[in-house]
């Protein structure tokens, strides 16, 4: 078991700016995607906008709501936008709100309310930041010291974070370049508790994000280690199960009835009972060449990995043993970074195959509908929005699609950032929050 830190022992929180302060100055409310703003000697009315479901923050959300984007791929883990509502009509150019300079790192800021946050590396150490959503204006920062050198051939990309936070109840929860697992205070950025640096650090870097429910942390911590349950509470181990991880984040699922944690590790596909942290099924499949996260549509998992194909199983229960079946299997397309999204019945992403090419599978099947043109992208972060497809490239194109299973059909391009785009968009409402290697930026689309 790994020691934890404890807040006595290394506590480095800076408050930029109080909360007591921002109340004073009022409290920011959002109704149907509108924002304004409500004076002093309105406050003791939002307990009224309170019980009425109006969301009102004047610091950072107890609850969270629909247009919050609380951990890796969104609210669901499926690649959803939050609460995007398609403009009668693209405009021509993105409305610029902010950019500020922020820090390096791949993780995707996360949205609760007016607050958005990001996890980047400062000086040599790993800090959670919150930021005025509206503003881009610094509310505090906190982290920890975290000196990391990446092997060579991720040396192009950094030294991270490439994790994304995870918010919950207040807390949120990180996954350090090195495997650092923490725990912050979302209010103010205390650090309750981080577990320490492995010994040696992954080669690669850790990219696999956590994911949290029921006063348990979910992730694959230190040096691509098993699938590791951490109490929210204390970061006291709870249980591990299976093999390393690689760069795949886990999921959450309810199949036949009962929920579980899915993940791919270095050795296959798996399903832990959650919250007991049992092994409910194995599924052999070759993870430790790197791969998205895994997709889930109905009760079929669809998997990927680097020159490994693409397929969708299924895991079956029978007189209380688990199995699980190949519904299908495809070598026409192949992810290795980029994790695709379900619209209705098709599956669309991004394939590794001719330097880069837009897809659309039959999800049933898995046949080929269509293939879009080589060398599209190096990367892409595939964000569904209704029928659109929201597709962030790494060169800092914004592509903007509409669902089609007949062709590959384009409604709008837009440069987005001043240098690679690596990280996924958060999309909350008419708000587009885009990291690229050391900035944030927010643009509004209306």
């Amino acid at each position: 078991m790994q020691w934890l830190d404890r807040v006595n022992r290394e506590r480095e929180t800076i408050n930029v700016r109080g909360f007591a302060d921002r109340r004073a100055a009022g409290a920011r409310c959002r109704v149907a995607n509108r924002r304004f703003d409500i004076g002093p000697a309105f406050l003791p009315s939002l307990l009224v906008f309170a019980l009425l479901s109006i969301s009102c923050s004047s610091g950072v959300e107890i609850e969270t709501s629909s247009d919050d984007y609380t951990q890796w791929r969104g609210l669901r883990s499926d690649g959803s936008a939050s609460a995007f509502v398609e403009p009668t009509r693209w405009p021509d150019e993105l409305e610029l709100e902010w950019r500020v300079e922020i820090g390096e790192g791949y993780a995707t800021p996360l949205v609760v309310g007016d607050v958005v946050y990001a996890f980047v590396r400062r000086e040599g150490r790993e800090v959670l930041v919150a930021l005025e959503a509206s503003t881009g204006d610094e509310l505090w920062q906190s982290g920890y010291s975290a000196p990391y050198e990446p092997g060579e051939p991720a040396a192009v990309h950094g030294a991270g974070p490439k994790a994304t936070p995870v918010y919950r109840n207040g807390k949120l929860f990180t996954v350090g370049i090195s495997g650092i697992v923490a725990a912050f205070d979302a209010s103010g950025g205390e650090l309750l508790w981080r577990t320490d640096a492995p010994g040696e650090a992954p080669y690669f870097g850790a990219a696999s994000s956590p994911i949290a429910d029921e006063g348990i942390v979910i992730a694959h911590p230190g040096n691509y280690g098993p699938l590791t349950a951490f109490s929210a509470q204390t970061g006291n181990i709870e249980w591990t199960v299976g093999a390393g991880g690689f760069f795949a984040s886990p999921i959450f699922a309810d199949i036949e009835g009962v929920r579980q944690v899915i993940s791919v590790t270095q050795e296959g596909v798996i399903g832990v009972s959650f919250p007991g942290g049992t092994l409910l099924w194995h599924h052999p499949w070759k993870g430790d060449q790197g791969g998205p996260t895994p997709v889930l549509h109905g009760d079929t998992v669809i998997v990927s990995g680097n020159q490994q194909g693409a397929a969708a199983i299924k895991p079956v229960r029978s007189d209380g043993e688990w199995a699980t079946e190949t519904v299908w299997e495809t070598t026409a397309v192949s992810m290795y970074l980029s994790a695709p999204v379900v619209i209705a019945d098709t599956l669309y992403g991004l394939s590794q195959r001719s330097r880069g090419q837009y897809f659309a599978l039959d999800v049933g099947s898995g046949s080929v509908l269509w293939l879009g043109p080589p060398r599209a992208a190096l990367n892409t972060a595939v964000v569904k929005a209704g029928k659109l497809l929201l597709l962030l490239n790494d060169d800092a194109e914004l592509v903007v699609a509409r669902s089609n299973r007949a062709r590959f059909e384009v409604v709008g391009r837009y440069s987005v950032a001043e240098s690679a785009t690596w990280a996924q968009p958060a999309v909350s409402g008419e708000r587009v929050f885009v990291k690229d290697i050391d900035s944030l930026t927010l643009w509004i689309v209306d």
